[in-house]
């Protein structure tokens, strides 16, 4: 067990928040040109303090511990969902008609719980941002694409994103999410759709006046449909191997000397290396010219990897501090939750900032963790709330959830101008905050 760490070691965390906020803004070239560097910069400002205060030994298992559990795993998950998800070309609808975006949304809110919030994204968004691509005003319907298919649609089975998959692997039923998070998921999805569509439909308006739109339908179109198949086989193996890990506990254990050795489970190593396999066939089977139909670069996936490196990092502090609970630096948060509405706001607000998943694990176990599981599925309202909490408030920023920096990353790349850090606070504090309020005072 680490010693309680003191709140100061999370200023790197903060310092690369605030450099992500601030330098797209006020020194753009230099953010574009240096932006690993500014990774390593705040991730040796965490990692330099802790080796010096103690040890060289405990940093690197700290550092190597997270490299192998939890950034390697990541990466390859959302790489082989990436680029996956760019062999599928879907065309067809009504391109920037307000009606037919509505459908595109709701659409990819409801496969994000069967194929997950990263998977729906990367297969969506690429048509949703063809569709507004005659449009003047694309911006706000990347943001709701956000909010609803990158975040709050996954929140009905483990498939759909890593809290709900954590508490699946703790002894949650598998269909606990769909019968309890339905009905808060609903409302929400329902109140963000009639929002989008008031705005889109105004600023629709206002572009047709102008311009003279004139938008026609376009034929279904689906091609590198071999991909459809590695999608189902990214999920297939993702929950295959979870259950698997229930039975078969055995891994490769590696010794770290006076610390605890770090183990790696056979069902891990097994999950890990059939994506890449799945990654490696659907560069093989993708038919020639999908991936340039699509748009499709490394680029965005390359500076997710390089900006997630610097928040796992600079993240294992914080982990540690709260993993420490009431005797932890943010003892007084842990003892302050005691209701379902308190629980459902402090898994929010840190998931909005932290990594969701272990968010998650930390409020379920003040809840009572495997111990009181059958409990907590029997009453469900707390667990509920932890849930929603976590996958709800994921869009609240940026790095709340994976799929979101991705999203934005693909749409900048496609000429959509996105808001900084700060200006997609704006939006989520102005749309988000209120109806997370109206769920709370509803549901919780």
């Amino acid at each position: 067990m680490h010693e309680p760490l003191s709140i100061f070691y999370a200023l790197p965390f903060v310092g690369l928040l605030l450099s992500m906020a601030i330098l797209p803004l006020k020194a753009p070239h230099f953010w574009e040109h240096k932006q690993g560097w500014i990774v390593v910069f705040w991730s040796l400002t965490f990692a330099i303090p802790y080796t010096i205060f103690h040890g060289f030994g405990s940093a690197a298992h700290l550092h190597v511990h997270t490299l192998l559990k939890d950034y390697v795993p990541f990466l390859i998950l959302i790489t082989t969902l990436y680029v996956a998800a760019g062999g599928l070309y879907l065309t067809g609808g009504e391109p920037g008609n307000p009606f037919g975006n509505v459908l595109l949304l709701a659409f990819g809110t409801l496969l994000a719980s069967l194929v997950g919030t990263t998977g729906a994204s990367m297969v969506m968004i690429r048509p949703v941002i063809r569709s507004i691509s005659k449009r003047d005003n694309k911006v706000h319907t990347v943001i709701f694409f956000i909010f609803l298919v990158s975040n709050i649609g996954g929140s009905l089975t483990p498939i759909g994103d890593p809290p709900l998959f954590l508490g699946y692997l703790h002894g949650v039923d598998f269909l606990w999410p769909l019968k309890h998070c339905s009905a808060p998921m609903l409302f929400s999805t329902v109140v963000l759709l009639g929002v989008y569509f008031g705005l889109d439909s105004w600023y629709f308006k206002k572009e047709r006046a102008v311009h003279r739109m004139e938008l026609q339908r376009i034929p279904l179109d689906i091609r590198g449909t071999s991909n459809i198949l590695v999608l189902l086989g990214v999920v297939a193996t993702v929950v295959g191997t979870g259950a698997l890990s229930k039975t078969w506990t055995g891994g490769l254990t590696i010794p770290f000397g006076e610390h605890l050795p770090i183990h790696l489970g056979f069902t891990d190593m097994l999950r890990d290396a059939l994506l890449v396999g799945l990654l490696f066939l659907s560069l093989k089977t993708t038919p020639h010219g999908v991936r340039e139909a699509n748009g499709f670069t490394w680029a965005p996936i390359l500076e997710v990897a390089r900006l997630f490196a610097g928040i796992f990092a600079t993240l294992i502090p914080l982990i540690l501090i709260l993993q420490a609970g009431k005797d932890g630096a943010l003892g007084w948060l842990v003892e302050a939750v005691s209701t379902p509405a308190r629980y459902f706001w402090a898994a929010g607000v840190l998931s909005s900032f932290l990594d969701n998943a272990p968010t998650y694990l930390l409020f379920f176990n003040v809840a009572g963790g495997d111990a009181q599981v059958q409990n907590l599925m029997t009453q469900g309202a707390i667990l509920t709330a932890i849930s929603c909490g976590a996958v709800f408030m994921g869009a609240n920023s940026y790095i709340g959830n994976a799929p979101n920096l991705l999203v934005k990353a693909v749409a900048e790349e496609q000429g959509v101008k996105m808001p900084s850090f700060i200006g997609y606070l704006g939006w989520s504090g102005a749309v988000l905050i209120p109806l997370f309020a109206l769920v709370t005072l509803i549901f919780f």
